[in-house]
């Protein structure tokens, strides 16, 4: 069994990945291997975020690991707010603050088109690859539903009457962002 450590401290994302994954990987957090660093997100673009935690793991614990960065892009708003997503609305990853202030700038907007995406960086010895998964769907104009986190209450994906905060995880991960990333990731690694 492949060991690898996903760099979060986000617990969401961590048992969205560990439902995609199964049992296929041995998948450890950050908190598993005792990095309690809150690894800073300095760059302008996802790519760059998630190699910037990935490398961080890699070359402090020596351990083989992946990391991501997801942006929600929207249309109207020239692709924001993208690699600032989680604080968009100011520090303290607020996502009530974050999606209000979506909705307020999107408030007299009829173009509602956006997408999320995912990069995923992996490094396994050292060589550093990069996957990615996009959903495209439209900003709602108020919030639905409970599940899910960060954007998912005003974010309904195409081809769906729903926002991914009325899905249930299972679900959820068969379409998004993440869940289509982490199968790119998986396909590369069952060649390993």
């Amino acid at each position: 069994m492949i060991e690898l450590v996903f760099a979060t401290n986000n617990k969401h994302k961590l048992q969205e990945i560990k439902a995609v994954v199964g049992d296929k990987f041995n998948i450890l957090s950050l908190a598993e291997i005792g990095c309690t660093k809150d690894i800073p997100e300095t760059a302008d673009a996802l790519e760059g975020n998630a190699s910037i935690k990935s490398r961080y793991v890699f070359d402090n614990y020596g351990k083989n690991c992946f990391a991501d960065d997801t942006g929600l892009e929207i249309e109207a708003l020239d692709g924001k707010p993208g690699v600032y997503s989680a604080r968009y609305a100011g520090p303290g990853h607020d996502h009530q603050k974050n999606m209000d202030k979506v909705l307020n700038e999107l408030r007299n907007q009829n173009n509602r088109a956006a997408q999320f995406r995912t990069v995923i960086c992996l490094i396994i010895d050292g060589k550093e690859m990069f996957f990615d998964g996009i959903v495209k769907g439209t900003i709602l104009t108020e919030k639905h539903g409970d599940k899910g986190f960060g954007y998912d209450p005003i974010f309904q994906p195409e081809g769906y009457d729903v926002s991914f905060a009325e899905m249930d995880l299972e679900a959820k991960n068969k379409i998004s962002h993440r869940g289509r990333a982490v199968q790119k990731l998986i396909e590369y690694l069952k060649l390993l």
